[in-house]
């Protein structure tokens, strides 16, 4: 399941963090870490972007990333 699969309300752990080179990056800098629990915040009206929460911050990525 990716993150861009859930829904508003909903958590997943997160077991593997995907994307190449300094996309990937961004992203463990951000906090999406394996292991670490993350839920969905916010699902936009017009499904671009969406809110998750994970260590204490909200995180708005697009749905492009999320996938």
């Amino acid at each position: 399941m990716k993150l861009s699969d859930l829904k508003t309300g909903e958590q997943a752990v997160i077991a593997k963090v995907g994307g190449h080179g300094s996309f990937r990056k961004r992203l463990i800098e951000m906090g999406f870490i394996s292991g670490k629990k993350v839920t969905v915040v916010l699902n936009a009206p017009l499904r671009d972007p969406i809110e998750y929460q994970i260590l204490g911050y909200k995180i708005s990525l697009r749905r492009e990333e999320a996938k």
